[in-house]
C-alpha cells in the first residue's frame, strides 16, 4: 500500500485557515471562524464540498508547493508544455495604524513565470456543510454568493465569464483574485493585493526575526513556529488543537474527531513551545481567554472550550462521505462533557510565566488573588477524583498518574506565585498539595518492572508518563528515571522513533497508529537523561514523517503514513520543545 501523505498546505491570519493542495484547490476553509461550516469542504466530500481551483487546463502538467521563506504565504507552481505559472496564496496580516489587520479575505495572486499556459478556474463556495448551493450575481468584476450568512464576493480581473463556466483561456499576465467574507474589497485589486502579499511576507518574516530559534534544525523549528502562531485566534485568544475535523486516526478506523477547540492541555504545550522561542504575546492573548472562562466556569473546568469560551460543543455526525470515505464526519465534541482533572494544573502552569518572567511588563498580575486560590481548590477537591484522563477514554475513569502529575506540577507553580508576592497562606496550600499529589504518584510506581504505570492500580503502560521526565517529577540523572524510559522503549516503541501512546484495549479496539507527540515526547526524554545522541538518531527518523512541506499530523502508522487531523499543533509543539532541549543539552560541534 502507498505512503499516504496529506499533500496539503495551510495559510491563515489567525482570524482564519485554509488548506491549499497540490492543485492550487482550496481544499478547506472554515469562515467566519475556525468551528464555523467550511466554505471550502471537498477535505471531506468531493461533491458537495465546494471547489476554489486554479489549475492548468490540461492534466499534463508537473506541480510542486513551497512557502515563501520563512513566511506563512503559500506558492503553487505548475509546469506544462504550454508554459508554467504559480498561485500565491495569502491570508492577509500586517500592521495598519498600530493594529493587527487580519481580515477575512483570500488573496490570489496568478504570477505568469513562461509561455503561455491554458489554465482554468472555478470558485463553488458552500454553506452549512455542503447543504447550501448558494445564488450567484454576477457584476462587471466581482461575483457575489448569496444565503451564506454573510456576503461572500469574489473580487478579480479573470474575465467573470470564464469563471463561471469553468472554461480555459491563456494566462498571459499576472491575474489577481480576492475572495472576501462579510466586507467586501472596494478597493484598487491589483495595488491592494500586491501589497497585501508584500506586508504579509514582511510580517511573517519579521516575526520570525524576532524569534529566538535554537542553531540546530532551524528551518523544522521555524515552520513548526509558523504553523503554530496560525492556530491562535486572536480575537479572544483561544489556541485550537487543529483547523480540520474528523480526519481518522488510521483508515477505517471510526476515530474521527473535532479538534477545532481549544484544549487546555494542548494550550499549554503550545505556550510553552512559544516561551521556547522567545514570544509571549500569545500568552497574554490566552489570559484573556482563560480570564473570562473562569468568570464563568461555575464549580469546575471543562477539558475543551469553542474559542470564543462557549461551553456545549454538541457532538453530532453530518451527511459527508469523509475522508477517503472515513465515516462518520463529527462536528462537535463529546469530550466537553468529561472529566478531566489535569485541567486545573495545566492552566496553573500556563499561566505561571505572567506572574514570574521578570521580562513580562504583565499589568494585571493581581488577578492571581483570584485565580490561583480557585485553580488551587478544584486541585485539593479533585486530588484522588478518577477522570477519563488525557486520551479522553469515554467507558472508563481512573486516577491517571499524568493527572497526578500536573496536580503536582500545578501545586508547585502556584507556590512560585504565591512566593512572588509573599502570600504566606497559598504558599503553605500549594506545598501540603504539591506533597500529597507526589505521594499519590508514587502508588503507581511499580517496582518489579521499575516503571510508573498509567494509572493508580493499572498494570498499563503509558507514553504520558514520560512528562515526568520532562517536567523534572523525576531526577535526570536517576536511576528511576533511566529505567522508566527504558520500560516505556521495550513495550510502547514502534519503528523509526515512533511511539504508541498506549497498547492496550480501548473504546474502539487496539489502537493501530502512533500518537506523533509521543514519539516527540520520547526524544525529549532521551535528551533528558542525557541520551542525546539517541535523541538526534530518533528525531532524524521522525522529521521524515512530516510532509511535502513540513507539516505534520496527529497519528503516524508504522509505513510512515500520515493520519489523523492536520496541521495537529501536539506535534509541531513537540518537534519545538524536543529541539530545544537538546539544544540546551549539547554542543552541537560533538555531533556534527
Amino acid at each position: 500500500m502507498q505512503v499516504h501523505k496529506y499533500n496539503l498546505g495551510v495559510i491563515g491570519n489567525c482570524s482564519y485557515l485554509a488548506y491549499v493542495d497540490t492543485k492550487a484547490d482550496v481544499k478547506w476553509m472554515c469562515l467566519p471562524r475556525f468551528d464555523s461550516s467550511f466554505l471550502f469542504g471537498s477535505l471531506l466530500d468531493e461533491e458537495k464540498g465546494g471547489h476554489f481551483y486554479i489549475t492548468p487546463a490540461s492534466d499534463q502538467y508537473q506541480s510542486r508547493q513551497y512557502y515563501v521563506p520563512n513566511t506563512n504565504v503559500l506558492c503553487t507552481e505548475f509546469n506544462g508544455a504550454d508554459g508554467s505559472f504559480v498561485v500565491k496564496d495569502c491570508a492577509p496580516r500586517m500592521m495598519i495604524y498600530d493594529r493587527q489587520f487580519r481580515p477575512l479575505m483570500m488573496v490570489r495572486k496568478i504570477e505568469l513565470l513562461s509561455g503561455a499556459p491554458a489554465i482554468k478556474i472555478s470558485c463553488s463556495p458552500r454553506g452549512d456543510y455542503g447543504n447550501i448551493v448558494p445564488e450567484t450575481v454576477i457584476a462587471s468584476n466581482h461575483i457575489r454568493y448569496l444565503n451564506l450568512g454573510q456576503q461572500v464576493r469574489l473580487t478579480t480581473d479573470v474575465p467573470l465569464t470564464y469563471i463561471q463556466k469553468e472554461q480555459s483561456f491563456v494566462l498571459d499576465q499576472d491575474r489577481y483574485l480576492v475572495l472576501a467574507y462579510g466586507e467586501p474589497l472596494e478597493a484598487a485589486l491589483q495595488e491592494t493585493a500586491e501589497e497585501f502579499l508584500r506586508k504579509t511576507i514582511q510580517y511573517w518574516q519579521h516575526w520570525i526575526k524576532s524569534s529566538y530559534i535554537p542553531d540546530i534544525y532551524q528551518e523544522e523549528v521555524i515552520r513548526s513556529s509558523l504553523i503554530l502562531k496560525m492556530h491562535q485566534y486572536e480575537d479572544t485568544g483561544g489556541i485550537i488543537a487543529s483547523g480540520s475535523t474528523s480526519l481518522p486516526e488510521f483508515h477505517d478506523s471510526t476515530r474521527n474527531w473535532d479538534y477545532r477547540y481549544c484544549w487546555f492541555r494542548d494550550a499549554y504545550y503550545t505556550l510553552r513551545a512559544f516561551n521556547q522561542i522567545g514570544h509571549f504575546d500569545e500568552l497574554e492573548k490566552y489570559f484573556d481567554f482563560i480570564h473570562n472562562i473562569l468568570r464563568n466556569s461555575g464549580d469546575f473546568l471543562q477539558p475543551l472550550y469553542s474559542i470564543t469560551g462557549d461551553q456545549k460543543l454538541f457532538e453530532h455526525t453530518i451527511d459527508l462521505n469523509g475522508y477517503m470515505g472515513n465515516k462518520p464526519v463529527r462536528v462537535g465534541n463529546k469530550a466537553y462533557v468529561q472529566l478531566q482533572n489535569d485541567v486545573y494544573g495545566q492552566v496553573l502552569v500556563s499561566l505561571l510565566p505572567l506572574y514570574t518572567d521578570k521580562r513580562l511588563i504583565f499589568t494585571k498580575k493581581n488577578s492571581y488573588q483570584q485565580i490561583v486560590p480557585w485553580l488551587l481548590n478544584q486541585i485539593d477537591r479533585t486530588m484522588e477524583e478518577p477522570d477519563s484522563g488525557l486520551w479522553e477514554f469515554r467507558n472508563q475513569v481512573q486516577v491517571h498518574t499524568y493527572t497526578l502529575l500536573f496536580h503536582w506540577a500545578g501545586a508547585k507553580a502556584a507556590y512560585k506565585i504565591g512566593l512572588i508576592f509573599r502570600d504566606q497562606a497559598l504558599m503553605e496550600k500549594a506545598q501540603r498539595l504539591a506533597t500529597i499529589a507526589d505521594n499519590l504518584i508514587e502508588k503507581a510506581y511499580d517496582p518489579e518492572r521499575k516503571l510508573y504505570t498509567q494509572a493508580v492500580g493499572s498494570n498499563n503502560l503509558d507514553a504520558s508518563t514520560l512528562a515526568m521526565i520532562t517536567m523534572d517529577y523525576l531526577g535526570h540523572d536517576t536511576e528511576r528515571a533511566k529505567s522508566h524510559i527504558s520500560a516505556l522503549e521495550h513495550e510502547l516503541l514502534a519503528e523509526h522513533g515512533l511511539f504508541y501512546r498506549y497498547k492496550h484495549y480501548d473504546d474502539f479496539g487496539f489502537p493501530e497508529s502512533t500518537f506523533l507527540v509521543c514519539a516527540f515526547w520520547y526524544v525529549d526524554a532521551l535528551a533528558c537523561v542525557g541520551r542525546i545522541e539517541d535523541a538526534m538518531k530518533n528525531l532524524d527518523k521522525l522529521l521524515t514523517f512530516s510532509n511535502h512541506l513540513g507539516i505534520f499530523s496527529e497519528d503516524v502508522t508504522t509505513d510512515g503514513s500520515q493520519w489523523g487531523n492536520f496541521p495537529q499543533t501536539y506535534s509541531h509543539v513537540g518537534l519545538i520543545n524536543a529541539v530545544s532541549r537538546i539544544s540546551k543539552k549539547i554542543d552541537r560541534t560533538d555531533f556534527m
